[in-house]
């Protein structure tokens, strides 16, 4: 059955459909920057270095966070030392050669930082450096 179409009937866009395509491209690039940068979320105050060599951000490298009150981190999961040994050593297994980086708050003991630094020694990884920020410049 064919049916007719009269002339004032108009043609129309649906914008419901293209408004909710709109928010679900902007949910997803939301999310997706987000993940990127997970490891600047813990909040710590990193010590200031007299001299420091910069370095090429390496995609495969392990960040161990240490905040203030000696809690690890594990990338920015908390992670007890047990547990963190336990991923060093399935690390250190792969590949021996693999880049730890240990980020540590300025007044974290370093009782703290020194169990890292043992057992990355402990599970073979020697390729170990510290995070600082560069100091505020100071004129005389």
């Amino acid at each position: 059955m064919q049916t007719e179409m009269e002339d004032k009937d108009e043609v129309e866009v649906q914008m419901a459909p293209l408004v909710d395509c709109v928010f679900l491209l902007l949910i997803f690039f939301l999310v997706a920057t987000t993940l990127k940068k997970i490891e600047k979320e813990l909040p710590l105050e990193l010590p200031e270095a007299s001299a420091a060599i910069s370095r090429k951000v390496v995609s495969n490298l392990v960040i161990i966070s240490i905040d203030a009150d000696a809690n690890l981190y594990l990338g920015s999961e908390p992670v007890e030392q047990g547990f963190l040994q336990q991923k060093l050593r399935e690390i250190a297994r792969e590949d021996p050669e693999r880049r730890v980086r240990i980020d540590m708050d300025r007044e974290a003991p370093a009782r703290a930082f020194v169990e890292v630094i043992n057992i990355c020694n402990f599970e073979g990884l020697k390729n170990v450096g510290i995070k600082t920020k560069k100091p505020d410049a100071q004129f005389g």
